[in-house]
């Protein structure tokens, strides 16, 4: 899956050692999906990645945008257990 990246996105890849095929992965074929609490065009895309020991990936990206447009991604320690 194609997708762009912002300058947010871009560091914490980089900070938080997360590989570009996990976002892709994760948002192809997200474990679950939420809409954002704050901004309707923003979707949470989740999978648990296996290589980084099950770890829950966070993906948030615009979904009105082609190709997506990734704001930001983390893993999300409050979703540990839940996927």
């Amino acid at each position: 899956m194609s997708y762009t990246l912002s300058k947010h996105a871009e560091d914490a890849i980089h900070e938080r050692e997360i590989s570009p095929e996990w976002i892709a992965e994760t948002m192809a074929q997200p474990l679950a999906m939420e809409p954002d609490p704050d901004d309707p065009e923003l979707r949470h895309a989740l999978r648990p990645i296996a290589d980084f020991g099950y770890r829950v990936l966070r993906v948030i990206f615009n979904q009105t945008k082609t190709p997506p447009h990734v704001v930001t991604v983390f893993f999300d320690r409050t979703m540990k257990g839940k996927l």
